[in-house]
C-alpha cells in the first residue's frame, strides 16, 4: 500500500467531498485536487492553532461551508435550523421583522423590495436601496444569513438601518420597529365599472387558488372588460404557485421549464387547457422588484401573447433553488436549475423586458377644474339627441385624474385597457348607415 501523500486529517476531508473511501483517494489522486486541500489543512490548522480566539472545530468547519456557499451566487446559503424555520416562515405568510426581501450584492444586502403593508414598506424604503448598517454594525463581511438574523426579532422592538440610495450621494438613517408580517398575498378591487385590479404581493402555497377566488369574485359581480394584474416589488415564493397563476389566464402550454445538473432538475410546467378568465383582456405591472415566480408569470404569458407587460424591467432571478436537507436540524438551500420562459428565453441577470416602458413618476393634471365647453356657453344649442350634452363622465374623470397623480403606471395600463376594449367593441360593432332624410312627392 501506498504511504498517505497527505495528513490523515486531510485525506480523510478529501475522501469525504470526493465521496470515496481514503484508499481511493490514495489511490485515484487525479479524482481530487489535493494540493488545494492542502492548503485548506494547513489554513484550518494555522486558525485552529493561532488564531487569538479559541475556536471549537465544528465552529471553524461551519464557517467554511458558509464561505463555499457564498461563493457561489447569492441565493446559494447554508441554512441552520433557525434558518430552515425562517424560510418556512415566509412562504406560509407570517413572521416577525420588517418586511424586506432581501439578497446579497458585492458584500452588501440590497433590498430586493418591501412587502405591502410592513415597516419597511411605510418607510418608504425601495428596490435597490443598499443597506449599509445595522444598528451602526456595518454590514459589509457580515452573512445575508447573520444580516437576516440581526434584522428578525420580537414584535415591538426597534433597529435603526443605515441606508443607500442609487442616486443620493448620501446614505440616511431611518428607524423602523419590527412587527409580525402578515403577507396578503393576493388583493382585488374596481378601478373603474367593468376594470378590474388584481395584486400578488408574494407567490405563497395558496396564490393559484387566492388568485383564481379573486377573478371569480371579480366576473360574478359585473362584466369584466379589462385586468391589470400588479406584480410590482413582488419578489417570487413558490415555483408551482407561479405556474398556477399563469394558468388561470392560458388555454394550455408551456408556462416555464428548468434545465440543471441532477436528474430531477430538468422539469416542465403545462398550464390547465381552461382559460379561466375568458380572454379578458391583460396588462401585467412589473419593475425592478419584479423577481423570480413573478417574472415567470410575466414572461410565460408575454411569449404567449396573452397580455402586454408594462413598467420597467424585472430583477432578473432565473434560478431555481433547492432545499437539501443534511441532518434534522441543517441544509443547504442550492441553485440547482435554471428557468426559461416558453419561448427559451433565460431570464437570469436579465430580466423581462416591458412590452411598454413607463417610468414611475409624480404626475399631475393640468388644468382640469376650470374647463369650460360648449354647454356651458349661455344661448347653446341642445344636443339632438336629447343628452343636452351631459355625458355623466365627472365622476369617472375624478376617479382618473386621483389614479394619475398616484400610481401613473396604473393610470396607464387602465389607459392601454380601455383603449383594447373600444376598439374590440368597434371591430364587432358595424358602422350604421347614415339615415336618408325623407322626400315628398311634388
Amino acid at each position: 500500500m501506498k504511504p498517505f501523500p497527505l495528513p490523515v486529517k486531510t485525506l480523510l476531508l478529501a475522501a469525504a467531498l470526493a465521496q470515496v473511501s481514503p484508499l481511493q483517494a490514495v489511490e485515484e489522486p487525479g479524482r481530487i485536487p489535493l494540493d488545494e486541500l492542502r492548503t485548506f489543512a494547513d489554513v484550518y490548522n494555522q486558525i485552529r492553532s493561532g488564531y487569538v480566539e479559541e475556536i471549537d472545530d465544528s465552529t471553524l468547519l461551519e464557517y467554511a461551508i458558509q464561505g463555499m456557499l457564498m461563493g457561489l451566487d447569492p441565493h446559494s446559503v447554508y441554512l441552520t435550523e433557525d434558518d430552515f424555520q425562517s424560510l418556512q416562515d415566509s412562504t406560509s405568510g407570517e413572521f416577525s421583522g420588517l418586511g424586506i426581501e432581501v439578497g446579497m450584492e458585492d458584500g452588501y444586502v440590497t433590498i430586493i423590495s418591501p412587502i405591502d403593508g410592513s415597516p419597511a414598506a411605510a418607510a418608504g424604503l425601495q428596490s435597490g436601496d443598499v443597506i449599509l448598517k445595522l444598528d451602526n454594525a456595518p454590514v459589509k463581511g457580515m452573512s445575508l444569513n447573520e444580516a437576516i438574523e440581526i434584522m428578525r426579532g420580537p414584535k415591538g422592538s426597534k433597529i435603526e438601518l443605515t441606508i443607500g440610495r442609487p442616486g443620493e450621494s448620501q446614505p440616511f438613517e431611518v428607524t423602523l420597529v419590527r412587527d409580525t408580517i402578515k403577507v396578503a398575498s393576493v388583493r382585488q378591487r374596481w378601478l373603474e365599472p367593468g376594470y378590474g385590479y388584481i395584486r400578488i404581493a408574494q407567490f405563497q402555497s395558496p396564490t393559484g387558488n387566492d388568485v383564481s377566488a379573486s377573478l371569480q369574485k371579480l366576473m360574478q359581480e359585473q362584466d369584466l372588460k379589462g385586468l391589470v394584474l400588479d406584480l410590482r416589488n413582488n419578489p417570487g415564493g413558490i415555483l408551482r404557485a407561479s405556474v398556477d397563476v399563469a394558468g388561470l389566464f392560458l388555454d394550455g402550454g408551456t408556462v416555464v421549464y428548468t434545465e440543471g445538473r441532477l436528474a430531477n432538475s430538468d422539469m416542465h410546467y403545462d398550464a390547465d387547457p381552461v382559460d379561466a378568465s375568458n380572454g379578458t383582456p391583460l396588462v401585467i405591472l412589473i419593475n425592478s422588484g419584479s423577481a423570480s415566480a413573478s417574472e415567470i408569470v410575466a414572461g410565460a404569458l408575454q411569449d404567449h401573447g396573452r397580455a402586454v407587460v408594462m413598467g420597467t424591467s424585472s430583477f432578473g432571478k432565473g434560478s431555481v433553488q433547492t432545499i437539501l436537507p443534511l441532518s434534522e436540524s441543517r441544509a443547504v438551500k442550492l441553485t440547482t436549475a435554471l428557468y426559461f420562459t416558453p419561448s427559451g428565453r433565460s431570464i437570469q441577470a436579465e430580466g423581462i423586458e416591458p412590452d411598454i416602458l413607463v417610468e414611475r413618476a409624480r404626475v399631475t393634471a393640468y388644468n382640469t377644474t376650470q374647463r369650460i365647453t360648449e354647454a356651458d356657453l349661455s344661448g347653446h344649442l341642445d344636443n339632438v339627441n336629447g343628452n343636452n350634452g351631459k355625458t355623466g363622465g365627472a365622476s369617472t374623470r375624478k376617479l382618473s385624474s386621483e389614479l394619475l397623480s398616484s400610481d401613473n403606471q396604473l393610470y396607464e395600463a387602465l389607459t392601454l385597457l380601455k383603449g383594447l376594449n373600444v376598439l374590440g367593441m368597434r371591430n364587432q360593432k358595424p358602422v350604421p348607415a347614415i339615415p336618408q332624410k325623407p322626400t315628398g312627392d311634388s
